[in-house]
């Protein structure tokens, strides 16, 4: 039974990741009207490192885990490389995916952001990671749906379609990280550090390559404090929490519900609407990323009613 509630618990916290960021979409365009990019993302994630550092305190004070001096010292070691390893790419991904908005459509940059789904897999082919044959067909009905979602016009390749495909290489990446490190050091410890790297090498940038104005930035306090607090502090330690109950793959399809859920949100926030062929795109969406887990659903299911019904 504790197996199946692990099942449901990792794309249920997935999927939150993705209902927050969904809605983080508006905070993040509107933000990035005034602000740089660096600006924007440096701040928002050194305010969710912040953030966390109160959970974190709260943590320790109550002494969930009271380990020997060596065996704390050794979980630093791995907690450390883990928060550099992980904010690296978060680093990398979320400046490029910022940059491309200034050379090409939003619809786009969503589209393409979201080929993770393909690249995760066959990213992890390389670390000799085995996906079920289900899983491939659902990444690509995945994308097809993403494809409905976000490309209404012809589709031709720019610069900012170049930056996009490299922020999605780095996403991917950052998947698969978190997929490696997220059984081995707490959850929100490693979000709140990979923010502190992500953070302070974006805040470096920010003064190399822009001139941040205080007006400016406290024009964009609210979309800040949601961008910082919800999608970093809140979502990313959702998505390091859920990964560990989820294959990479189901949860790359699982976070790519970001796009669905801010066109949902675009339509009943800011009363935009939707046309048939989007409308399908998100069903085929939906329905890719169920079929991928139902097959193991019906298994432990299955498996779970034998256990029931064995003779003591």
């Amino acid at each position: 039974m504790v197996k199946i509630k692990g099942k449901v618990k990792g794309p249920a916290l997935l999927l939150s990741a993705a209902v927050i960021w969904g809605l983080s979409f508006v905070a993040q365009s509107v933000g990035t009207e005034s602000v740089g990019a660096f600006t924007f993302n440096g701040l928002r994630t050194v305010l969710g490192c912040v953030s966390l550092l109160p959970v974190i305190l709260i943590n320790n004070v109550k002494g969930k885990s009271k380990k020997a001096v060596s065996e704390q010292i050794e979980d630093k070691k791995e907690l450390f490389k883990a928060g550099v390893f992980c904010g690296l790419p978060l680093f990398f991904g979320s400046n490029l995916q910022q940059a491309a908005f200034g050379y090409t459509s939003v619809g786009k940059v969503g589209f393409i952001t979201a080929m993770y789904m393909i690249l995760v897999p066959v990213f992890g082919l390389f670390l000799k990671r085995k996906v079920r044959p289900i899983v491939w067909f659902c990444v690509f009905v995945a994308a097809f749906g993403m494809y409905l979602l976000c490309i209404s016009g012809s589709f031709t390749l720019n610069k900012g379609d170049l930056l996009t495909l490299f922020c999605a290489m780095f996403f991917a990446a950052h998947i698969l990280t978190i997929d490696h490190f997220s059984q081995r050091v707490d959850c929100v410890k490693l979000s709140c550090l990979q923010f502190l790297v992500s953070g302070t090498l974006s805040v470096i940038c920010m003064f190399i390559f822009e001139k941040p104005e205080t007006s400016a930035i406290m024009s964009v306090i609210p979309e800040l404090l949601y961008a910082g607090i919800m999608s970093c502090s809140v979502a990313f330690t959702f998505q390091v929490a859920g990964q560990k109950y989820t294959e990479p793959a189901i949860a790359s399809m699982l976070l790519c519900l970001e796009s669905v859920f801010a066109l949902i949100f675009g339509w009943v926030i800011l009363k935009q609407s939707l046309n048939a062929r989007e409308i399908t795109g998100c069903a085929v969406m939906f329905a890719a990323i169920i079929l991928a887990q139902l097959p193991e659903r019906l298994k432990l299911g299955n498996k779970e009613s034998s256990t029931e019904n064995r003779p003591d």
